[in-house]
């Protein structure tokens, strides 16, 4: 009998990857479980382009006994089709829940996937980063991710599927017998972020505060600075952070504390000491950028390096000058 359901097992995990969604050039994706009850599938490390259409981040899926909840579903109406199936394959429950990390599309225009499909849904973000995606984040982020694409973007919009419930700093929120505790630092990758912490699994589900394998950009609403206090409070367990099972990314593999944090804060430390160097000797940014880049050897081969870290080393600099004033 034993022998029976192990092979009952193995044919039907190896009928789901079979079935997984395919990206031609890139490979499969599907949800797996990685922590207790929680599911997340790991896009590609990558900036979006037209051969990932826009699909890159973490789309994350916790099970409890009568739905799902989803974190980040995705980054538009076109990919968000395929993420929404490989969720219907976890369970046939319903989703339940969802929550948006941030105001970067590519974590939440697929919302109107899952709205399509789950017309009651409740979606939770920051207060503040409702108001924002609203007010004209959403449309900003449309046309970058669209132009990016190659035009994938289209159908995401006319109407956006925006967050419809507002949560706050150390809220809980209690979905279906799970807690999540929402956490707001003042500014990190932007000024709308949400860390959430899945108490049940002891998840910490970082957003863009984090990533591995590839660089984001530093808009005008975020802070290296503070980007770096977040990760330390989370490895020293400050702020009301406490210790957790499993670490996951805004982009690239989820994993243990050091293993998965320390890549990207040790990055933004050397960024950071080239822009203090440069500003104490009177010099730009981009003078110091070639000492910087060689200081980043153990980087070179994240995607994007070259279009990125001299942007965050500018974007450093400006914040230098500012404590300056």
């Amino acid at each position: 009998m034993k022998k029976i359901t192990l092979l009952i097992t193995l044919v039907m995990a190896f009928s789901l990857s079979l079935n997984a969604w395919k990206i031609d050039g890139l490979g499969t994706y599907k949800f797996e479980k990685v922590n207790q009850n929680v599911w997340v599938m790991h896009g590609p490390v990558m900036m979006p382009n037209k051969l990932n259409g826009g699909f890159m981040n973490n789309p994350a899926v916790v099970e409890s006994e009568n739905g799902l909840i989803v974190i980040d579903p995705g980054g538009n109406y076109n990919v968000g089709k395929d993420i929404l199936k490989e969720v219907q394959k976890i369970s046939p429950k319903p989703v339940i829940a969802i929550f948006n990390t941030h105001k970067h599309g590519d974590h939440w225009f697929a919302n109107k996937n899952f709205v399509e499909a789950y017309p009651d849904v409740k979606i939770y973000a920051l207060t503040y980063m409702i108001e924002q995606v609203k007010e004209s984040a959403a449309d900003l982020w449309y046309d970058i991710l669209n132009r990016l694409t190659g035009g994938n973007l289209v159908g995401s919009n006319n109407p956006f599927a925006f967050p419809n419930t507002g949560v706050d700093h150390k809220e809980i929120v209690e979905v279906d017998g799970q807690t999540f505790i929402m956490r707001h630092p003042a500014r990190g990758h932007t000024d709308t972020d949400l860390l959430i912490e899945h108490v049940n699994s002891k998840t910490l589900f970082l957003g863009d505060n984090l990533m591995k394998g590839r660089f984001g950009a530093f808009d005008f609403s975020s802070s290296l600075y503070g980007n770096i206090e977040i990760l330390e409070n989370v490895i020293n367990k400050k702020d009301g952070y406490g210790e957790y099972n499993l670490y996951v990314p805004g982009h690239g593999p989820s994993g243990a504390l050091h293993e998965t944090l320390d890549p990207f804060l040790n990055y933004m430390k050397i960024v950071v000491a080239g822009a203090e160097k440069a500003y104490a000797n009177d010099m730009e940014s981009y003078e110091i950028k070639p000492e910087v880049m060689d200081n980043l050897k153990d980087y070179h081969s994240w995607d994007d390096i070259e279009g990125q870290m001299g942007k965050h080393l500018m974007k450093a600099w400006s914040e230098v000058e500012a404590r300056d004033e």
